[in-house]
């Protein structure tokens, strides 16, 4: 099929494939898609084990970044590298970071709920506080 549809649009080559992915998509589905594109001429990791290197490797440049443009292209590459991790363990990304976001808000409400029901706002709490209702809610929702 991918052997068909690389000679029915001309794509004589891994890197016109890649290319080919539409710029539209979601960030996190075109970059799952070019990585599996490149997984399929052969270059991919053995093991999830060089994925997590390659994710610990980019958190520790994303650290030592000296300005805001190294940081941004740091954190572009330390997130290509998760979408990696995600695509080895079979992880629709999009779908991953959709939940994580739906469950950061209901977390978040439960945590404002908690904090009013003690006669409290959260903008008038410190970070700390905050922190302990979030760790309440968290624990309370596994």
């Amino acid at each position: 099929w991918e052997k068909n549809k690389k000679k029915e649009k001309q794509l004589d080559s891994f890197t016109d494939t890649l290319n080919d992915v539409p710029h539209g998509f979601p960030a996190l589905l075109r970059a799952q898609k070019v990585q599996k594109k490149a997984a399929a001429a052969g270059f991919d990791w053995d093991s999830e084990d060089g994925v997590w290197d390659k994710l610990y490797e980019e958190a520790e440049e994303l650290k030592g970044a000296q300005n805001a443009k190294d940081a941004e292209e740091e954190f572009g590459d330390l997130l290509f590298a998760a979408v990696n991790l995600g695509r080895k363990k079979g992880f629709d990304c999009e779908t991953a970071l959709g939940s994580a976001t739906s469950k950061f808000i209901s977390r978040f409400s439960r945590m404002e709920q908690a904090a009013k029901d003690d006669g409290k706002k959260l903008d008038e709490l410190s970070l700390s506080e905050m922190d302990v209702y979030w760790n309440k809610i968290k624990s309370c929702s596994k």
